[in-house]
């Protein structure tokens, strides 16, 4: 079954829009690296709806083929590329997975 893998960040004030994009372009660069992994997004929330965020300001959907890829997707060296850009950068961070 499908397995959508959600994250949620909390910025620190101040992290640069380079930061961000540096970010972006390691998780989307996983895709075709990490096995199972099929497509990841990223972005800010909507802003019609950002009010009900609760301080998260930024978010990534990641879809992979079935939840036995979820430990190598985490373990994967390209992931942990962009744990050692988001792990400064980021004051919280909420994950939640599930399958469909």
């Amino acid at each position: 079954m499908t397995v959508y893998h959600i994250v949620l960040f909390k910025l620190k004030k101040g992290t640069p829009d380079e930061t961000i994009s540096q970010l972006k372009e390691a998780a989307t660069a996983m895709v075709g690296q990490v096995p199972g992994l099929q497509k990841i997004d990223l972005g800010p929330p909507v802003p019609a709806t950002a009010a009900r965020a609760k301080g998260f300001d930024y978010g990534l959907v990641a879809i992979l083929d079935k939840a036995e890829n979820l430990k190598g997707y985490a373990e994967h060296p390209a992931h942990l590329k962009v744990q050692d850009i988001r792990l400064p950068i980021c004051e919280d961070t909420l994950a939640y997975d599930f399958e469909f």
